[in-house]
């Protein structure tokens, strides 16, 4: 049962899998039975923040810097890309308001949503830290939440 936890762990700090994936996957009998609801959310909480900091203080640094090498220049120029159009969208609609937005932007499971391309949006966009933090934050709980709820009326099973 503890690889299972680990596999969730690790699959929640995957780009855009996130705790998305990681839930529903939680709650598939893959590797046994299904993992109880609580542990598994937490679990999945604790792997998908764990990135958090390290892309915003380094993610924008490392892009800008790949950009223009030969064989990660495309990747990387792709990736600056989706973080300036996510953030400048962000941005246009929020206003002001741009913490709820970004709470809202991590916490809607779509795909191309999530911590990472909100805090690499926020970064862009030169929010604090202890902002952007507490904004992925509050959207991976409610990102959490959707899917716990989700899974646990048992729509996780598409993935089996």
């Amino acid at each position: 049962m503890l690889k299972k936890y680990l596999i969730v762990f690790l699959v929640s700090m995957v780009p855009l899998v996130e705790l998305r994936g990681a839930i529903p996957f939680s709650q598939t009998p893959l590797f046994g039975p299904a993992l109880p609801v609580i542990p598994a959310f937490i679990v999945s909480i604790l792997g998908n923040m764990i990135p958090v900091p390290i892309i915003y203080l380094f993610a924008r640094k490392v892009l800008e810097w790949g950009a223009d090498k030969p064989v990660i220049g495309k990747f990387f120029t792709f990736c600056l890309e989706k973080g300036e159009k996510g953030g400048k969208k962000l941005q246009a609609k929020a206003g002001r308001g741009l913490f709820v937005a970004l709470t809202l932007f991590v916490g809607i499971p779509l795909p191309g949503t999530g911590a990472w391309t909100g805090t690499l949006a926020a970064s862009i966009l030169d929010m604090d830290f202890k902002s952007t933090v507490a904004a992925a934050m509050l959207g991976v709980l409610l990102a959490g939440v959707i899917m716990m709820t989700v899974s646990f009326l048992g729509f996780g099973v598409f993935l089996q």
